[in-house]
């Protein structure tokens, strides 16, 4: 009877031990149901954060790991780049991988109205503009136009101020100023 009791013993602590394993088990899953998900709508919003505290080459090596499925890889570079926490960490990650966002490069502070005329912006496209009449046909290519410009000096020119309109002509290109008043004059119908 003796060689039975310490067997027994070993079986009830280990009973024991499973039934309090299950018990952990069960809480610790009825508190992570009870915290809802977040929102669609959060985790793109979180994705957009979380792709703006990354440089190019940071964004381009993360969705490479989560191209890869190498997901604690990419919570690891998240976490060493942004030092931000693990848990903000792998949610960051996650919606990134859920809600895949572009890089988009640091935002240059918003040019005040009355500065825009006075220091051309370049655009990374050669925009075409074309005026003609009759048999006369002139054009303006440059990479300082776009159609906001463009229509601000066609507004000039319809409204009878060809200098000013020509001399906008001439700050968002690289043409002369008898070049400018000769494509204004074709403008003013």
């Amino acid at each position: 009877m003796e060689s039975l009791v310490v067997p027994v013993l070993i079986l009830l602590a280990v009973a024991a031990g499973v039934i309090l394993a299950a018990r952990a088990l069960t809480r610790r899953k009825a508190v992570a149901d009870s915290v809802p998900p977040a929102p669609a709508a959060n985790r793109a919003d979180l994705a957009r954060a979380a792709a703006a505290k990354l440089s190019e080459d940071e964004h381009r090596r993360l969705y490479a790991l989560i191209a890869q499925g190498q997901a604690m890889a990419a919570i690891k570079l998240y976490y060493e780049v942004t030092g931000d926490g693990l848990r903000a960490s792998r949610d960051a990650v996650g919606a990134l991988a859920a809600h895949p966002q572009p890089y988009r490069g640091p935002e240059a502070p918003p040019a005040e109205a009355d500065d825009e005329d006075d220091v051309p912006q370049r655009f990374p496209y050669r925009y075409r503009a074309i005026a003609s009449k009759g048999d006369v046909t002139r054009e303006v290519s440059s990479n300082m136009l776009n159609d906001e410009i463009y229509g601000r000096i066609r507004t000039l020119a319809r409204n009878g101020d060809m200098e000013a309109a020509a001399t906008a002509l001439t700050r968002h290109s690289d043409i002369s100023m008898k070049q400018a008043r000769e494509f204004i004059e074709l403008l003013d119908d």
